[in-house]
């Protein structure tokens, strides 16, 4: 699914809370006057913003154009099948990197060095683990995306030419985890799936056939 990141100015955007993209409603409060709520037409004009998903009905916080809460910022939802303690550090990343992108590139770095781990490599060293990969056929743009997430996590450490101080940096590296994820772990889980659920005579004869080779 596409991920629209949050933004106060776009009619629809990936929901923090549940992850669907759909469309936002718009309130505004005006904290500094004896008013109440203000209509969508006119929340220009106020300084504290409630966004409200059509979907899920949860709410996001503005204060002015600028994102408060929930602490996940524009990082989009972890997919569904990365393993838990991978998503453990990729949740802790999301929940800080507005105000530590440097802090939040080390952590993505660290969950994909535990990713290694559940793609068969002992995870210790993760550029070696990546060559691994590469030579038993890991294709090049799941190559690339890996080398991102790593040169930018060690550049959180040891400044580099890709500045990991960077938020939109920052922000840039979690749908690559995902992306990840979902090539390595979840298409690989969807094909099995499907093909177990052939007829058997028919996997048999698939079976027969890679047996000639």
């Amino acid at each position: 699914m596409k991920f629209v990141a949050p933004s106060i100015s776009q009619k629809a955007f990936t929901c923090p809370h549940c992850g669907v993209l759909a469309r936002q409603y718009k309130w505004g409060y005006n904290m500094y006057a004896n008013s109440n709520t203000y209509a969508e037409t006119a929340i220009e004009s106020v300084p504290l913003r409630i966004t409200s998903c059509e979907y899920c009905q949860k709410n996001c916080i503005w204060l002015n154009d600028s994102y408060l809460y929930p602490s996940r910022g524009n990082a989009p939802a972890p997919n569904s099948d990365m393993p838990e303690d991978v998503k453990s550090d990729y949740e802790e990343a999301a929940s800080i990197y507005t105000k530590s992108p440097r802090g939040a590139a080390a952590l993505l770095r660290l969950a994909v060095q535990k990713l290694m781990i559940h793609l068969g490599q002992n995870g210790k060293n993760i550029n070696n683990d990546i060559a691994d990969l590469v030579e038993n056929g890991l294709p090049s743009r799941i190559q690339k995306a890996l080398d991102v997430v790593r040169v930018t996590g060690n550049n959180a450490v040891h400044p580099g030419q890709l500045d990991a101080n960077d938020v939109e940096v920052a922000e840039q590296l979690f749908p690559l985890v995902n992306f990840i994820v979902e090539y390595q772990i979840s298409l690989p889980k969807r094909s099995q799936a499907l093909y177990e659920a052939l007829p058997e005579g028919a996997r048999a004869a698939i079976e027969k056939r890679d047996e000639k080779k």
